[in-house]
């Protein structure tokens, strides 16, 4: 008798348990969630004129460039600068002693002054009325002629003399910075020798020459022909220019000109670029990375580095949401990177959105809730969203697991008791 109340109790139990359990469920059904619609950052494509540069290597040259050498020959007396220092233009460089070239001189001047006697002892007489007295013979006519003759040589003579005793004076021909002497004072130098003595350089402004390849060059007159490109004027076309330790250069520069022909085999084409060096930085021969203008490229669309993947062919695709916020992934051409953007070629159209963040909680062909991005190009996506999402699904499925806990304990009850009895 006992035995089959304890059995009735067990029955009672077992029949409280799953009560509760077909609650639970019901009510866990009741209280999941519905499928939320993964929120992803959109940007949406603005067209956008902007101005086309490309980063080509070049190297500095002088504005101008003097070589001195001697016109005459001579010994080295004295050096009238310091290596190294700014020099004007007629300044005394050296001094090479002049004491045979002042004798030269002295002897010209000296037959200069005998042949205008020669020839003022010559000269035909005048009479009283000042009529000129024609020479009575033809040889008398004849020396006149060859004492004017002399005269003028001999004018000639001294004004080479003069010539040879100032070029003993060696002076700078341009205005500059003068660099190292390859000679020194007692030195021995000859006319039109090869060697220079030094050299004179004037670099401010400065010259920055660059190659562009005949490829660059192309792609930029067909950008022109087709419209999407226009020349830059001739008041924005500037040049920045990247030292060799990264820095860019203070001052911007201006193109001054490019070569008219490529040379053979090389397939590029030099351009010339003018900037201001007033503090000296820049010094001839030294490399640098030049930013040069191409040109405005008018409705550009640029999109964020980070929003274009790239498959496994490597074809280069973007996220589109369309107008229902379903998902494309869309293959798109890029042309070029513009600072940390790319531009697109083709594949997109003004006004269309991509995916700039959120990446790994969609994919092609499902619904999602786009958001305006806030977020600068570049800047990670914060998503304190995403991590309350996590935490209301946590949440959401708490109390089913409390239900089920509590039909098992009274059914662990009901089995004790029934073992009781």
């Amino acid at each position: 008798m006992q035995n089959l109340e304890g059995l009735n109790v067990f029955a009672t139990y077992l029949t409280v348990a799953g009560v509760l359990c077909i609650t639970a469920a019901c009510r866990g059904q009741t209280e999941a969630p519905q499928t939320v619609r993964p929120e992803v950052d959109v940007m949406t494509l603005q067209p956008q004129s902007i101005m086309l540069t490309t980063e080509v290597p070049g190297h500095t040259s002088a504005f101008l460039q003097a070589e001195i050498r001697p016109q005459v020959s001579g010994t080295i007396l004295r050096r009238r600068f310091e290596e190294g220092t700014d020099v004007k233009a007629g300044q005394v460089l050296y001094q090479i002693d002049p004491l045979t070239y002042q004798v030269a001189f002295n002897s010209a001047k000296a037959g200069l002054s005998l042949a205008e006697a020669q020839a003022a002892r010559l000269r035909p007489q005048r009479s009283g009325d000042g009529r000129v007295i024609e020479p009575q013979d033809d040889d008398a006519d004849t020396e006149y002629k060859w004492a004017q003759a002399d005269v003028v040589a001999a004018r000639a003579a001294l004004q080479r003399a003069r010539i040879d005793l100032a070029a003993t004076r060696v002076t700078a021909p341009i205005s500059g910075r003068i660099g190292r002497s390859t000679v020194t004072v007692g030195d021995l130098v000859g006319a039109g020798q090869l060697t220079p003595l030094a050299t004179v350089l004037q670099i401010d402004p400065i010259y920055v020459d660059v190659t562009l390849s005949s490829t660059d060059i192309l792609h930029v007159m067909r950008g022109r022909a087709s419209g999407k490109q226009q020349d830059a004027t001739a008041a924005s076309a500037q040049v920045r220019l990247r030292l060799s330790d990264g820095v860019e250069y203070a001052y911007a520069g201006k193109l001054q000109f490019s070569e008219v022909s490529a040379p053979a085999g090389a397939g590029t084409v030099t351009l010339r670029a003018v900037f201001p060096n007033p503090k000296g930085e820049l010094l001839p021969n030294m490399s640098a990375r030049a930013q040069v203008q191409e040109g405005v490229r008018n409705g550009a669309l640029l999109v964020p580095q980070r929003s274009v993947t790239r498959d496994t062919t490597g074809q280069a695709t973007v996220l589109v949401v369309g107008s229902n916020n379903r998902v494309e992934l869309r293959p798109v051409t890029i042309e070029r990177m513009v600072e940390d953007q790319w531009l697109i070629g083709a594949g997109l159209q003004s006004g269309e959105r991509i995916v700039v963040d959120g990446f790994q909680r969609v994919r092609a062909g499902i619904t999602v809730t786009p958001v305006p991005s806030r977020a600068k190009p570049g800047q990670p996506e914060s998503a304190p969203s995403r991590a309350a999402n996590n935490q209301e699904t946590s949440q959401a499925q708490r109390p089913g697991v409390h239900t089920s806990q509590a039909a098992k304990e009274l059914s662990d009850a009901a089995l004790s008791g029934a073992s009781v009895q």
